[in-house]
């Protein structure tokens, strides 16, 4: 039997926050604060794209501060949220690093060491800023199998992929319905909007529900008018928590745990089509 989230959870989730993304994902929080005090847990990327670390950034720190005083959740989302490792050995692995995930998945081929380095530098991040840091997310949702063994170094409480938060260091499974638009083209924006009315209405009340709302969201007021709506809908019947909160109050059945290797393979075969 594998581990369940409480019933009727709602997880609430910004991708790729960091200071050059920032006035986007502020917009996205606008809308879901209009909806009232709803927790967000910010997946916060300490130096995005190479473009400047978070501490170098006062004014981004002090408005994530604001964020954490009134009950959002920040967890590590990467170092740079790009995919600069070793060429891919397969085709079907090239298109789903470089095509599918736009090269974004950071630590889909990196080795034990380069993972474990970029983390640790990672974290320090949180700590200059005083953060309090539970979790990891890999861009992307991409782990591969010598990142996932790295990743046992550090004290995190959940490893988050597209479908489940693991609660680590066992990497027991909490199954999620996961909703992420594809919205950097007209035809995946399209495509996308009947995909996510059609998992919402089919998402067991049992399993945790996830809506990952990227920066590229926010540039079209379509795609954040339909997230206001998916949220507000959710609201009816379910409870909004932080990532840490679902794991922290998960139910644990018992029964077998999964290999994390195993998991991460599986992972691997279902990646997001946006980063």
């Amino acid at each position: 039997m594998r581990s369940e989230g409480p019933r009727n959870a709602l997880c609430i989730e910004v991708h790729d926050v960091a200071p050059a993304t920032w006035p986007l994902c502020a917009r996205i929080l606008e809308r879901l604060d209009a909806l009232g005090p709803v927790p967000v847990t910010l997946l916060v990327v300490p130096d995005y794209h190479h473009l400047g670390r978070i501490t170098h950034h006062a004014s981004f720190l002090r408005a994530i501060d604001r964020r954490l005083a009134r009950g959002d959740e920040v967890c590590l989302h990467g170092l740079h949220h790009l995919d600069e490792g070793p060429v891919s050995r397969t085709p079907a692995e090239w298109f789903r690093r470089r095509v599918r995930t736009l090269s974004e998945g950071e630590f889909s081929a990196t080795d034990s060491a380069i993972t474990a380095q970029r983390v640790a530098r990672g974290l320090a991040e949180f700590v200059s800023a005083g953060w309090r840091v539970q979790g990891f997310v890999p861009p992307a949702w991409l782990l591969g199998r010598d990142a996932a063994l790295a990743l046992r170094r550090f004290a995190f409480s959940y490893v988050a992929l597209r479908n489940a938060f693991y609660r680590v260091p066992e990497w027991r499974p909490i199954n999620t319905t996961t909703l992420s638009y594809a919205a950097f083209s007209s035809w995946r924006r399209a495509l996308s909007r009947p995909a996510l009315d059609c998992l919402f209405r089919r998402a067991p009340a049992e399993r945790p529900m996830r809506f990952a709302v990227h920066p590229v969201d926010a540039r079209h007021d379509r795609v954040l008018a339909h997230w206001q709506s998916l949220v507000s809908r959710a609201l009816h019947s379910r409870t909004a928590m932080t990532a840490a909160r679902i794991v922290a109050t998960h139910r644990d059945r018992g029964g077998g745990v999964e290999d994390p290797l195993s998991t991460t393979r599986r992972a691997r075969a279902g990646v997001a089509s946006r980063p």
